[in-house]
Formats: C-alpha cells, structure tokens, sequence
C-alpha cells in the first residue's frame, strides 16, 4: 500500500515545521543571554547558503515544505546574524 500524495505532503509540513522550530530556541538563548559569542560565523554562513539554495530548488519544484521550512530557517538564521553582529558591537 502506497500512501497518497496528501499524506506525504502533511508529513512534509510537518518536517518543514519541526525543521524550522530547530533554531528558534538558539534565537531565544542569544536574545536572553545577549550574547552571540558561541555562534560560529562560518557555520551560520553555510547554513544560509544551504538554505537559499534549497528555496531555489524548492520553487523549482514547487514544493511548498520545502520552501515553507527553509524560509523560516534562513530568517532565523539571518537574525542570528544579525545578533552576532549587534552584540559583538556591544562586547
């Protein structure tokens, strides 16, 4: 028995959702804390590339948790980045 199409597009949704939920607790500790010493920039700089490129293939596709989960990944990325650059400012 194959599972339908609709199926795997929820279990795709949710992929995209707990995928996207793994920087938010970072996002929370860096503003908490104030500091984004620990975050490594070469780190968040592939990441963010990984992630653009995935919304490129996903809108080739046409794949909506694909854009959906790296969308919301790349933004919480981009404001970790940001926090490494505010912070760093401050320390």
């Amino acid at each position: 028995m194959h599972p339908s199409a609709t199926l795997l597009s929820d279990i795709g949704l949710v992929a995209a959702a707990l995928s996207a939920l793994t920087f938010f607790p970072q996002v929370v500790h860096t503003w908490q804390t104030r500091s984004a010493a620990d975050l490594s920039g070469p780190m968040l700089a592939v990441g963010a590339s990984s992630m653009v490129l995935w919304l490129i293939y996903g809108a080739y596709e046409h794949n909506l948790p694909i854009l959906l989960g790296n969308a919301i990944n790349l933004f919480f990325t981009l404001v970790l980045v940001f926090f490494k650059h505010l912070f760093r400012v401050r320390e």
